[in-house]
């Protein structure tokens, strides 16, 4: 079994695992459907940008996308002000909704090509460059805002994307499948996903490969981006407002969910059905967690412990401790003396 299929079904294998440890807390409440529900309308935002991180890191070299959490806040915000000014909730709900959609889809799209950029053609460490980006979003969500929360309002289409269903599946969720699917076709079906992973893999290939690299980086910093304002979209739409520090411990979230996924830190593998499942997975815990009446900071404390734990295991494996072992019982290794 390669590793691929083995990450899948490790992940499978951990969320019945989840789902028959919670039924057996709750007393089966945990498996009815108001319960799950609810719980996979809180998986697409934090999903969402966990498949940004997830194709940064596929980058290489050090690849990753910090900015993602205060992206979204930021097309949230931006996009409600903007479009207040022009369009009122109350009086044209459909209108709003369309032009604040429309507005935080471009606003995500923008911020991701400027990391894009700053990563590709200054040479800026992503992880230092994004880090930049994310103190510089925030601050301008703070002052487009004032530091405080923008109203949004319930108009129908945005409610109906926060709270609907279609086919007992929450609509959120539908629409974070749907950018999940098309984000893996767009991997495994285009020029775009090879070189991607090329570039991930094996640099110095990729150099010589002659593929637009500098392209590359920045399509891949504007998918993040994009999908960084549709959870903006999404948190709005679940909120009813939008404010400058929503889910300040996003980013820890997905960097781990982006971990148990078995996408490389270092690059050049990442599975879009793995992220999912580690997303769901995560909140599978969450609700675990809360099940239990522990407190949100026990919480930050078990992600912070668990990904610690997935770091190493995947970079430490314990073959690697036994290398004197495997040579010595290696029958065809030659003799140091040579032939007699």
């Amino acid at each position: 079994m390669g590793k691929s299929a083995g990450q899948l079904v490790m992940l499978i294998v951990i969320n019945g695992l989840l789902l028959v440890l919670g039924a057996l807390i709750s007393g089966g409440s945990f498996l009815s459907s108001y319960n799950l529900q609810s719980m996979a309308s809180q998986v697409p935002e934090i999903g969402l940008l966990a498949i940004g991180v997830m194709l940064a890191m596929c980058a290489g070299q050090g690849g990753i996308d910090l900015s993602g959490i205060a992206l979204a806040n930021l097309s949230g915000v931006v996009s409600a002000v903007i479009m207040s000014t022009f369009v009122s909730a109350s009086t044209d709900p459909s209108a709003f909704s369309i032009a604040f959609i429309a507005g935080a889809v471009l606003i995500g799209l923008l911020g991701g090509i400027i990391n894009g950029a700053l990563i590709a053609y200054l040479k800026i460490t992503p992880i230092l460059c994004t880090l930049g980006t994310q103190m510089a979003f925030m601050g301008l969500a703070v002052v487009v805002s004032g530091g405080k929360a923008v109203t949004v309002g319930s108009p129908a289409l945005l409610s109906s994307i926060g709270n609907d269903m279609v086919l007992q599946v929450p609509i959120a969720f539908v629409i974070f499948a749907f950018a999940a699917a098309l984000v893996a076709a767009l991997l495994r079906f285009t020029p775009y996903g090879l070189w991607l992973m090329l570039m991930g893999t094996n640099p110095k290939a990729a150099l010589y490969a002659g593929f637009p690299k500098n392209g590359v980086l920045v399509a891949t910093y504007a998918i993040s981006g994009l999908l960084s304002g549709v959870a903006g979209i999404i948190i709005a739409a679940r909120n009813v407002n939008v404010k400058f520090d929503y889910g300040s411990s996003y980013l820890l979230i997905a960097i781990l969910i982006a971990v148990m996924a078995g996408v490389k830190p270092e690059g050049g593998y990442g599975r879009v059905l793995s992220v999912v499942l580690s997303a769901i997975a995560l909140q599978l815990m969450s609700s675990l967690l809360n099940f239990g009446g522990l407190s949100n900071f026990v919480r930050d404390f078990a992600w912070g412990l668990l990904l610690l734990t997935f770091l190493a295991v995947g970079r430490y494996r314990i073959a690697g401790f036994l290398p004197s072992i495997k040579r010595q019982t290696n029958p065809s290794a030659p003799s140091p003396q040579g032939p007699k």
